[in-house]
């Protein structure tokens, strides 16, 4: 694999790296930006008042703010990539820092405009549209600041909820200090008597060793020292769950799910049909648990085998060209216009390549496309990496055409989608690569690669939201988040999803415990949700070629144009009924039976 020493930033060669002169030419062009935009706010704030005066001054605001949008967005991009890159050299730290300064100062400034907008009255704002066609454009942004007044209360009492978003964040903020900073656990002895670090980043690593004594006592010491601080963690859930609750009702929605969906607009019931449908597909997961212990040869399956490879010695070097390469043939079903712009993204030096001494560590697309977006990679010549890379270009691709197809203000799209392109890149990448395989081994590997991601992001990520209403339902019954009913029904559910082959070892009673996830307010549902959307999409551009493709590219450019619900039934996928992830789990079902059928 690659082996390539960690070079400098100043080593690596310019090819391998993105060229952020299209966004600004120098570091004192960004400068001489900076210095224009530090002084905007007072413009911004001028604007107070005269938002419900006419048509005009409405136009005039928007307009102003879309044209901020851009401008700060390249600030803060060409800030954010540089530093990225390279997060020891101070003067990138700094520049980000500003960039994040002159954000939140025009963000300060531009407070009063929501209340403005929210307080013209539904005739006059009518008028105002009629008189100035030119704010047609901004029906939908009108719109969605509008929605919102019925969930807002006087000024006197707004100002209690703002002082009190500070303290709201202090849940996750202790959990995140004793998760990350706090927290040591005893090194691990492996079978050549080699003392490993475990660390809550390392522990999957760990896990995933062939050795299964190894991953037992790995497991074992991992959530005995977890154990220790079960209820302190329990304490922080809790005080979540309280403030979510406390926010829910002051802002008069009728749970705390409700709360979290209503700024996506996505209905309660897309979030309660992903469970009832995963649950019906409960039996496929029960055959992947009881075929992963036949292939590992283990006569008990536990929670600590969940990680090492099935099939482990069958991974090929794919150096970066070929990765490129083979990701331009799987996407040309998406046809030449996509196919050409993926090409102007890899010879554009879009993408930072390699890793480098400094360099942060995972993958990213920035996420705007002004001039283009950006993408960040640490690509080692491996299949891993060639799928990040055919996942972060999607994401690349989706704000490309977003931003060139729609206006500033609905140019960037919501969290609900944002993991769909990206993961029909993934899809069409692994039919691909199944297509062209044959060889019994190697296709066993690409098989459980896929399974793999089917187990993680559909059945674990609905298992942990599952779990999370049931904590956001605990709390709204008066119920105390303890230690004890957290562990049991963490250890209930995990028994449901991983079915009768599987020994749910107590430690698993506390995984509930180390996930971060859990603070962030009803996030994970969408990882499972957005999966199941892409093979759907991915399945239907297979099987019917052009007019798939073109829904698709409807999709890809619709920004946040309607709903996100109303965005993927462009694209033929309805996820306001099971009937998605009914479809991506019988596709895991097949993909279980293949892998069975080949008789390692």
């Amino acid at each position: 694999m690659n082996a390539r020493p960690i070079p400098k930033r100043s080593e690596v060669p310019a090819e391998d790296t993105w060229d952020l002169s299209h966004i600004f030419p120098s570091d004192e062009a960004w400068q001489a930006e900076y210095e224009a935009l530090k002084a905007l706010p007072a413009q911004v704030a001028a604007f107070r008042g005269t938002l419900g005066r006419s048509a005009g001054d409405l136009l005039g605001w928007f307009r102003q703010y879309d044209e901020l949008s851009v401008r700060l967005t390249k600030l803060h991009g060409y800030a954010n990539c540089s530093s990225d890159v390279d997060t020891a050299e101070a003067r990138y730290v700094d520049m980000k820092s500003k960039a994040m300064s002159v954000i939140v100062a025009i963000s300060s400034a531009a407070a009063f405009a929501a209340p403005e907008i929210m307080a013209i009255p539904d005739e006059t704002l009518e008028g105002f549209l009629r008189a100035e066609p030119a704010l047609e454009e901004y029906r939908r942004s009108l719109w969605l600041i509008r929605r919102r007044r019925e969930h807002i209360l006087s000024p006197e009492l707004e100002a209690v909820l703002a002082a009190a978003e500070e303290m709201s964040e202090a849940p996750d903020n202790i959990g995140s200090t004793l998760r990350n900073a706090d927290m040591r656990f005893p090194d691990v002895t492996d079978g050549e008597g080699q003392a490993r670090s475990l660390t809550n980043g390392t522990l999957t690593t760990l896990l995933e060793s062939p050795d299964a004594d190894f991953r037992r006592r790995v497991f074992e010491t991992y959530y005995d020292r977890l154990g220790e601080y079960r209820n302190t963690i329990a304490a922080t859930l809790d005080g979540q769950f309280k403030q979510l609750r406390f926010f829910a009702g002051a802002r008069k929605y009728g749970s705390t799910l409700e709360a979290a969906l209503f700024g996506n607009e996505i209905p309660t019931e897309v979030y309660l049909n992903l469970i009832e449908a995963v649950h019906q597909n409960l039996p496929a997961m029960y055959r992947y648990v009881a075929l992963r212990k036949k292939l590992l040869k283990l006569p008990e399956l536990h929670m600590y085998d969940v990680y090492t490879p099935i099939v482990s010695d069958a991974a090929a070097e794919i150096p970066f060209a070929q990765a490129k390469e083979t990701v331009l043939e799987a996407l040309s079903v998406l046809g030449e216009d996509y196919v050409s712009l993926l090409r102007k993204g890899f010879d554009s030096r879009w993408i930072d390549v390699y890793e480098n001494v400094g360099k942060r560590s995972g993958a990213y697309s920035s996420g705007s496309a002004w001039p283009h977006p950006y993408v960040l990679l640490n690509h080692k010549d491996n299949l891993d990496s060639m799928f990040t890379l055919a996942h972060e270009m999607g994401h690349a691709l989706h704000s490309y055409h977003s931003c060139a197809s729609q206006p500033v203000s609905t140019a960037d799209y919501v969290i609900f989608v944002a993991e769909v392109a990206s993961t029909v890149n993934e899809v069409l990448l692994m039919r691909r690569l199944l297509a062209k395989t044959e060889e019994k081994k190697a296709r066993a590997y690409l098989i459980n690669h896929f399974l793999d991601q089917f187990k993680g992001t559909i059945y674990r990520q609905t298992m942990f939201a599952e779990f999370e209403l049931m904590m956001g339902r605990m709390a709204e019954a008066g119920e105390a988040l303890t230690a004890d009913a957290l562990s049991e029904k963490y250890m209930e559910l995990n028994k449901l999803y991983f079915g009768p082959d599987m020994i749910s070892d107590p430690g698993i009673a506390l995984e509930w415990a180390r996930i971060p996830h859990f603070f962030y307010n009803y996030y994970v549902f969408q990882y499972a949700t957005g999966f199941s959307a892409a093979v759907a999409i991915a399945e239907r551009i297979l099987s019917r070629g052009e007019s798939a493709v073109a829904d698709y590219k409807k999709f890809l450019s619709g920004g946040s144009s309607t709903d996100p619900i109303s965005l993927l039934k462009i694209a033929g996928v309805d996820m306001s009924t099971p009937q998605p992830v009914n479809d991506a789990l019988k596709l895991f079902d097949e993909l279980v039976s293949e892998l069975e059928a080949l008789d390692l």
